[in-house]
């Protein structure tokens, strides 16, 4: 199967740890966070790996050649010209992904042993277009399902905005985890000159198509889950990975 590494944030809330490295290169229990995802996804038999590069992209690239790409086919898709955020970087690496199958999209900030095979199963029975790993975490941003964990919408708990606009009813609320598995089908909905050229994000295009097609959630099945994006859930992921 193929898989994408979100890579090439700049990984602000990290700095000064990120001057001078990139955020996927960030070191947890002395193995980079990017090392991490990589050998997840190897033994959840991803074999065809893609990685996008932005900030600090060279040291990606050599990172990986000293490795040995770890064994894998990986692809660098290449965003040093301009970032072109999640849905854009989707978009950018379609040569890579496109095909008969499902992909899957991976933060590389993101530490979990989620079951992504409980998140294969769910896709393909679904026949969704995208189905999201979510879950039941604090934040300020959610995710708004219906009983069929189908998304309907979104909400940000601290400004009360809801995307949608006008939009009514009782719905789950539920955080995205940062990591999902596509159907090759997306890319021809964004064909639309809406998406084209520019950067976007992934969760505005899932809003914008959730009213047409099938948009789904997929609990997360996991004993941990980190977003080491800040140093202060960088800490606890040390000290999870670190235990004898």
């Amino acid at each position: 199967m193929k898989a994408l590494i979100f890579a090439a944030g700049l990984g602000t809330r990290l700095r000064p740890l990120t001057d001078q490295m990139p955020k996927a290169l960030v070191p947890v229990a002395g193995v980079p966070l990017l090392q991490r995802v990589i050998l997840k996804l190897k033994d959840a038999g991803f074999g065809d790996i893609t990685i996008n590069i932005h900030h600090r992209g060279q040291q990606i690239i050599d990172f990986l050649h000293a490795h040995g790409n770890f064994g894998l086919d990986i692809h660098i898709s290449d965003e040093r010209t301009l970032l072109l955020d999640t849905g854009g970087g989707i978009l950018h690496a379609r040569r890579f992904l496109d095909g008969d199958e499902p992909f899957l999209v991976h933060n590389a900030d993101i530490l979990t042993d989620a079951d992504l095979g409980a998140l294969i199963d769910t896709h393909r029975r679904s026949g969704a277009e995208a189905t999201l790993l979510v879950g039941q975490r604090t934040t300020s941003r959610y995710l708004l399902f219906d009983d069929a964990l189908r998304l309907h919408g979104w909400t940000n708990k601290k400004t009360g905005e809801v995307r949608p606009t006008g939009l009514t009813g009782t719905y789950r609320e539920l955080a995205f985890a940062g990591i999902h598995l596509l159907s090759p089908a997306v890319f021809r909905l964004m064909d639309d000159p809406l998406w084209q050229g520019r950067p976007f994000s992934i969760i505005d295009f899932y809003l914008h198509v959730c009213p047409h097609v099938r948009i789904s959630g997929c609990p997360v099945r996991a004993t941990h889950w980190f977003d080491t994006g800040t140093p202060e859930t960088l800490a606890r992921a040390e000290a999870w990975y670190a235990r004898p």
